[in-house]
């Protein structure tokens, strides 16, 4: 009877730590934490590990207030203050656009910084993600990005562009470097890159564990014909491509310590910015060599053929957006004879997940071999 109920204390003892721990692993998923893109101070917008967002507004006059993220809408309840508070449902893990919806009109979170995307300065938040240490802000040394204004003939005016420049570039003054031509997508500009994606810091990162060569990245706004969302297939490439090509490249290569040619000239963009790319590229193969197409089409052998074969060409996705015609594109391209590489980005849509790790993976086979 003793070792009986010995048994039976130990027995209860394992099951009361196992809920223990349970209960502990399911409180830490739902605790909500301040996201790290808030102005300084708020602590709404908060997120949890689960992926859901929470934030908070004083409105008291206001009869409706939504939270608005990912396409849905979530009703706000308000307490007797007048301070409404919502949560959404689990979002993807990453940087996500959003807006707060007061009876009937769409402002930004006062808590939140604010990203310039969806055609508009709004606000953003950031998913807890298990990779998130490759775009992290680390104590290693960090490069330079600075806005440039540039001449622009063919558009009468003064066009801007961010330049990103690696850690040690004001200090060999003799050392040249290869330059990536990096696009945004429909609705974001010339910030996005440096803003949400975290391009310098993802740079940086791969620099200080040694696993890319230094180069320089260029962001500039990609269009110069304004269109509709849904309108692409009506835009013309051919004043960007004058902008790109006949103005800010020989800018770039005038005002900064460049290898002013073809082999150590790339382009990649995402969404829109990677159907500019692929144009671009197939309308002047003469200026790049390096080819990058994050979540926005795929290049076909035949599109490539009777021309100088490119040094690379690299084509990503989310998995939850079209992982198998990226795979076929590029199987396709190899049994041509290309240098192609794909990548698909697990769990995540079309998002800026997605292309910080379409980034982070490109960036290692960028300008790998002296040429």
């Amino acid at each position: 009877m003793k070792a009986f109920k010995t048994l039976l204390i130990l027995i209860l003892t394992i099951f009361s730590q196992a809920n223990f721990a349970q209960t502990a692993e399911a409180n830490r998923e739902n605790e909500f934490k301040p996201s790290p893109v808030n102005q300084p101070g708020s602590n709404y917008p908060m997120v949890n590990a689960k992926g859901q967002v929470r934030t908070q507004i004083s409105a008291p006059e206001a009869k409706l207030v939504q939270l608005d993220i990912g396409g849905v809408k979530y009703d706000m309840v308000k307490d007797e203050a007048g301070v409404w508070t919502g949560e959404s449902a689990p979002q993807d893990v990453g940087f996500h656009y959003y807006q707060l919806n007061i009876d009937g009109a769409s402002v930004p979170d006062p808590g939140s910084l604010y990203f310039y995307g969806a055609n508009r300065w709004g606000s953003g938040i950031e998913v807890p993600s298990p990779d998130e240490d490759f775009f992290a802000m680390k104590n290693v040394p960090h490069g330079n990005v600075e806005q440039i204004l540039f001449p622009s003939k063919s558009t009468n005016t003064s066009r801007r562009a961010y330049v990103y420049t690696p850690p040690g570039y004001g200090v060999n003054r003799q050392e040249r470097y290869p330059v990536l031509y990096l696009q945004h997508g429909y609705g974001e500009n010339e910030t996005s890159w440096p803003n949400q994606g975290r391009a310098n810091l993802i740079m940086d990162n791969l620099l200080a564990e040694g696993k890319i060569r230094p180069f320089i990245i260029v962001m500039t706004y990609g269009m110069t014909n304004e269109i509709e969302f849904g309108g692409l297939k009506d835009f013309d490439i051919k004043p960007f491509q004058t902008v790109l090509v006949d103005e800010l490249i020989p800018y770039i290569d005038t005002n900064y310590r460049t290898k002013a040619n073809k082999k150590h000239r790339a382009m990649a963009g995402l969404s829109m910015g990677a159907f500019e790319t692929k144009l671009i590229t197939l309308n002047k193969p003469e200026v790049f060599s390096h080819y990058a197409l994050f979540s926005g089409g795929t290049y076909q052998p035949e599109e490539l053929q009777d021309r100088a074969k490119p040094a690379l060409v690299f084509i990503s996705t989310g998995s939850k957006e079209r992982p198998d015609a990226v795979k076929s594109a590029v199987s396709n391209l190899k049994k041509a004879g290309f240098n192609a590489v794909s990548y698909v980005s697990e769990e995540t849509a079309h998002e800026f997940h997605t292309w910080r790790r379409s980034l982070y993976q490109l960036a290692p086979l960028l300008f790998k071999i002296e040429q």
